[in-house]
């Protein structure tokens, strides 16, 4: 199982490459909030926190 955690980081890096590119960056950038809040803040942070999610539940699981 320790042999497919390589590809699994490398796709995830790319993942977080695209997700955090400027063409998807800029679908958030509008005049909406969501509770008072702008958009953009909280979708960066949202991915932030899923790819760090995802990150440490790759590296924590069993072999």
């Amino acid at each position: 199982m320790r042999r497919l955690l390589a590809p699994r980081l490398i796709a995830l890096f790319v993942l977080g490459w695209a997700l955090f590119s400027f063409p998807l960056i800029q679908l958030w950038d509008r005049e909406a909030s969501l509770f008072g809040l702008p958009l953009l803040p909280l979708g960066l942070f949202f991915v932030w926190a899923v790819l760090i999610g995802v990150l440490a539940w790759l590296m924590e699981r069993d072999p």
